[in-house]
């Protein structure tokens, strides 16, 4: 994979997590099918729907997908199956080298974070489960913020605690939620493909 960089060097650099460092993106799509599934729909989970959903808080997507789907499950509950599922599948998940070369780079002369629509506890285990844990002492997540992606609540959280002024920050993200919110908080933004893998592939 080659990045499209900007030329210029920024005082501070934030990177989404699932998608962009690690190439998660397929499983969680396994992970919510197979949560879906259990609670009662019986329908493929729409490929397109999930990636446009990229870095939403998991709460909101469930929301997002019961609504779609006119089922009844209770949110919290398809969250807790679909981040157990998920953990199961964690192994499999390969590093974007890339993007994580790239990370190792910048924080040898500018500070590093991460900035994820993820749940506290599973944004930490994966980036413990990637050796990145000690890469990025500075991590935002959904549990951090009142408004997830593509609010940009979790990229300026970021740079504050980075004490870099948002405009003065490169995000990394792959999809359209995490875009929307660079762009809501000023900061310009490398995308990152997510669809290396195809969800198709995996099995329950």
């Amino acid at each position: 994979m080659e990045l499209d960089l900007p030329r210029e060097r920024f005082e501070g650099y934030i990177f989404d997590l699932d998608g962009t460092l690690i190439d998660t993106m397929p499983l969680h799509y396994l992970a919510w099918r197979d949560a879906l599934r259990d609670h009662g729909v019986n329908r493929e989970l729409d490929e397109e729907l999930f990636y446009s959903l990229g870095g939403m808080p998991a709460l909101q997507v469930a929301e997002v997908f019961r609504a779609h789907y006119g089922a009844s499950f209770d949110l919290r509950a398809a969250r807790e199956a679909k981040e157990t599922r998920f953990q199961t599948l964690l192994p499999r998940a390969e590093q974007i080298d890339a993007v994580v070369s790239f990370a190792r780079e910048a924080a040898k002369f500018a500070p590093v974070s991460v900035a994820s629509g993820g749940p506290r506890d599973v944004v930490l285990r994966t980036l413990k489960h990637h050796a990145l844990d000690q890469l990025f002492s500075i991590v935002v997540t959904a549990d951090d913020v009142t408004h997830g992606k593509p609010a940009p609540d979790s990229f300026l959280l970021a740079a504050e605690r980075m004490r870099v002024a948002p405009e003065r920050c490169l995000v990394f993200e792959d999809a359209e939620p995490g875009i929307a919110a660079a762009r809501a908080a000023g900061m310009q933004f490398v995308r990152v493909a997510s669809r290396s893998v195809s969800p198709a592939r995996g099995t329950k």
